[in-house]
Order: structure tokens, then sequence, then C-alpha cells
């Protein structure tokens, strides 16, 4: 059975009459109904988690509107801060609560500054992800890091990781051609992938193929490159070092370690020479040989297929490949890859708004922890407290991690499997472990201690999510509309009345909530009123996001 007719049959047996369009591959604007249905849809897949409040703001525009109010760069948070040393064990090069992203390179600090400098830095990024504005730039940043894919634990430098995420992150939504220039050059690059080892006595292949392979050509059947043209990309991107005495860590090119001979390709790229240059003339070769890989059709689709099945599906078609890719694919190389204008069209769509295209993926393990954080209004420590700030970004962080998704060290150059791996794709985000993980998640932070690590708890008070709601006093209405914003789904009512009994359990019927929710809408601080909602609420709430629907995105 394939995903049309899952779907047709899924919603008949639903009763669900939100079939606004037929199954569609076109890229024609969308003209259909703007609901919160279509707002949560793309707030899911541009951001991470999709709270009511923003629900309702993308409602209260027009769909062009909302995707533009998406589709902007925020500024990158201050850098991440040294919150790991003690009086007792100092870091001997940069004093507590200040920055270590321009620390000098010291070759005798002990391993676990490099190793606490790392964790530091990528719960910062948690952070960030957690304190999102409702933009794409951080879902933007994450699909360029799976695409230009490094390890931080591999990079070792927490300098090295910070920038090359601020490089991503300032340029996730510009020029692909242009940032593929600069990732090349980057420390965290040139070292992942050994290109500062790369010289013209010993030329080391592994960014040249990656370069090719992954991030620019791709391994479709018609990127028909050669060993010879990695050969001699290599011979290209010889000479790149790394600068660790610099502040920020930079690179730099040793023109005596680049090869100067003539660079000539197959047939593929019409038998080009890139000519060799002598002096710091050499590096001008990546920019040619970079200019040379983005001149190929296959470059540009290759980047649309990816966008595709990191924002809409995994399961790329012959139809979606004719009808989708192709003509992105075509608009990209015309906007010289300038990433925006296709993602203004991608996202305003018929077919990202087709119901094939909502709720068909498993959410990755971020979009989950933090989509519930987010979602659910879990509180956070604010700034005043940067210990436990960090310690509970670190602990969203060991979350993901337990969930298959380690933020900065997707476990192979390729990125995280889910993103790449035929056939499973997204189910590679479920198994025994993962999904044991995800339920103790939803079990601990709906309980009255929630989720405890050291000084740290984070717990749902669902009488936040709750008051977001049109009528909280309607235990029917509370449930349709909680239903509504997390999962997405139009359920049968059987399976709104199975819910509900979780809120109404042990009550002679259901309007005994309403003077329940009363009570605590007329006294929130009384112990006994507020215990009485919040005790169902939970069980309302844990019984929903333990449902195989929540998962869903």
């Amino acid at each position: 059975m394939d995903r049309h007719e899952f779907f047709r049959q899924l919603r008949e047996s639903r009763n669900d009459s939100a079939q606004a369009l037929p199954p569609t591959s076109s890229l024609d604007p969308y003209t259909g109904p703007w609901t919160p249905s279509q707002a949560i849809h793309l707030l899911r897949r541009t951001c991470f988690g999709a709270p009511p409040a923003d629900v309702k703001r993308l409602v209260s525009m027009t769909m062009q509107q909302a995707v533009d109010s998406l589709l902007q760069l925020d500024a990158i948070p201050a850098p991440p801060l040294n919150i790991y040393s003690t009086a007792q064990a100092p870091d001997p090069d940069v004093p507590y609560g200040q920055t270590f992203v321009n620390a000098p390179f010291n070759a005798a600090l002990p391993a676990e500054y490099y190793t606490a400098r790392i964790n530091v830095f990528k719960a910062w990024w948690m952070g960030n992800i957690i304190q999102q504005k409702s933009t794409i730039s951080e879902k933007m940043t994450l699909f360029w890091h799976n695409h230009f894919a490094t390890e931080a634990d591999t990079v070792l430098y927490g300098q090295a990781s910070y920038f090359y995420y601020k490089l991503l992150r300032e340029n996730c939504l510009g020029n692909i051609k242009s940032l593929a220039l600069k990732v090349s050059k980057d420390p965290a690059m040139l070292r992942y992938l050994n290109g500062y080892v790369n010289s013209k006595t010993a030329p080391d292949e592994n960014y040249a193929r990656e370069l090719m392979e992954l991030f620019t050509l791709g391994k479709g059947p018609d990127s028909r490159y050669t060993e010879d043209d990695v050969k001699a990309a290599a011979k290209i991107l010889t000479g790149y070092r790394i600068n660790p005495l610099s502040s920020p860590i930079s690179y730099f090119f040793l023109f005596t370690e680049h090869d100067t001979g003539n660079k000539k390709f197959s047939s593929f790229f019409n038998n080009a020479t890139i000519t060799g240059k002598l002096l710091n003339a050499g590096e001008n070769e990546l920019d040619e040989l970079i200019t040379m890989l983005f001149n190929q059709t296959e470059t540009a689709r290759h980047l649309c297929r990816k966008l595709y099945q990191f924002f809409v599906y995994y399961d790329i078609t012959p139809e979606i490949e004719t009808n989708v890719i192709i003509p992105l694919a075509e608009d990209l190389k015309n906007a010289n890859y300038n990433i925006l204008p296709v993602l203004q069209k991608l996202f305003r769509s018929q077919h990202f708004y087709d119901y094939l295209s909502i709720g068909c993926v498993i959410k990755n393990p971020i979009d989950y922890a933090v989509g519930m954080i987010r979602e659910m209004k879990v509180s956070l420590p604010s700034s005043a407290q940067l210990v436990d700030q960090y310690l509970s970004w670190g602990l969203v962080t060991i979350l993901a991690a337990y969930q298959g998704l380690n933020i900065a060290d997707p476990p192979v150059v390729s990125g995280w499997q889910a993103w790449y791996q035929a056939p499973q794709f997204h189910e590679i985000w479920i198994n025994a472990d993962t999904l044991a993980n995800r339920n103790k998640v939803a079990d601990n932070i709906t309980s009255p201690n929630g989720i405890e690590y050291l000084t740290i708890n984070l717990k749902i008070d669902p009488t936040l999510f709750a008051s977001q709601l049109t009528n909280p006093y309607s235990a029917s209405e509370l449930v349709s509309e909680s239903v509504l914003y997390l999962y997405n789904y139009t359920l049968s009512n059987q399976s709104l009345d199975y819910l509900k009994s979780f809120l109404i359990s042990g009550l002679p019927d259901e309007s005994y909530w309403t003077q329940i929710w009363t009570a605590y809408i007329v006294d929130p601080t009384d112990p006994v009123s507020k215990n009485a909602a919040v005790t169902r609420l939970n069980a309302l709430y844990r019984e929903i996001i333990s449902q195989a629907e929540y998962h869903l995105s």
C-alpha cells in the first residue's frame, strides 16, 4: 500500500473531512484553507514545535505572510561561557563566566577542558534552539550541519565548533555556493576531513571525495564524476592549514604545500582544466573548483533532494522528482544558488500543504524533546542562574542524544542516518532503546517530580498549556483542541472519548471538570484547587504524548 492509499484509508476511518486538496505534486501556490492545521504543519517543519501562541499568530496572517515571517534570519545569541571551571580547578586560559571561543591555543591544556568546552558548546546550541524566535534560523542551521557534517568530538576544539556553527547560522538563508567555499576552508572542516594535512607530496582525497559525493553532486545516477576527478580536486585543495594561534581560530594558505600543476577533469565536466597557480594565487583554484561543481545541474538537484527529504518527506518518487525536484533545482540555479527563493516557493506550494505531507514523518529527537518543552511551556532557569541554565540545556541535549541525535556530533560525515539511509529513513529514530527513552520522558515530565538531573527539574505545569485553549472549562473542547495542537490529526469520537476519560475519571459527569477548572481559575494559588486540576490534566497529557500520533510531524 502506497502513501496515498494509506492516508486515504486513515482519513476515511476517522471521518476526516479535512482533505482540502486531492493528492498533488504541484509547486503552484497553495490556495486552500489557511487554518491551524496548515499553520501547525508549517511551524513544525521550519521550527521546533508549534506552541499555540505561535499557531494563532500565523493564522492571523495570510499564508504568504506567515511563510515570510518564518524565513527570517535572527541574530546569533552571545557565545557560550565558561561555566565549568571551579576555584579548585580553574580554566588556565578563560576566567569563569567569560566566553572561551577566543581562547588561545594551549598545548598543555588538560584534556578535560577540551571536553568541557565541547559539552558547553552543545548545551549552548540546544539553548539557542529552545529559546528560538519563530523563524527558520535554527532549523536551517541544523539542516546545514547535517549536510556539511562535522563531528565536534573529532574536531576536538570547542572554539572551532562554535565558529563552524556561527558560519552555518549566518549563511543558512544565503548563497549555497558561497557557503560551500567558506566551509571548504573552515578550521573545523579542515580538521574533520584531514584537509589540514593535504599536501602536494601526499594528497589527501578525503575532503575532495565528500565535497563531490555528499556536499555538491551527490551519488545519483546522473552524477558521473570519476575517481580521477576526485584526485584532481584533492590537488586543488592542497596547502590549506589551521592557524590555532589566531583569535578567532582561522585558516591560512601555505602555498609551499600547494600542487601548482594543472588539474584536468573528465568529460562529465566537459574535460575542463583548472590551471595551476603559483604562490598565494593558488588559493583561487578552489574558487574555480566550487564554480565548476555548482555549474552542474546535478548539484542543484542533489541539494533540492536534501531540502525535500529534510523539510517535506523522505520518499522521492519519479513523480516528485519530475514535478518538484527538477523545477526547484532550475529555480536554484537561476537564482545563482541563493536559497531563499527556493524555500519560499516550497513552503508556499500546494505540494507542501497536501494532506499527504502533513504528519507523515517521525519527529527527530530535538523536534520531540524541544517541541514538547516549547509547546507545554516548560519552565527553565534564566540567565540569572547561569550554571542551572546551562545544566538545563545540557539535560535536553542528553535527552536528545539518548534518542539518537547528539547535537554537533552526527555519527558519520553523511550526517544522521534518518535523513539519508534507505529504506528506513525516519524510522531509524524509533527502536527499542529510543522509544523506551521517549516514553520515559513522557512519564517523568508529567510526574510530580518531573525529570531530575543534579539541581535541574524539568516538569510540565499542564495548566499553562490548558490556559492557552479557547474553552478549557469544557472537557470535550479542551481535549479536542489539545489534540489539534499536539497531534494535528483528526481523531475519531471514540478516540477523543478515550482521552477524555483520563481527564474526568471518577467524576459523575464531565460537568464536574468545569467546576474543577473554575475553582482553579478563581484561586490558582489554592493548593487543593490546583492539585485537582493538575492531577487530571497531567493524566490527560501523559496519555496524549505517549501515543503514536505525538511522535509524528
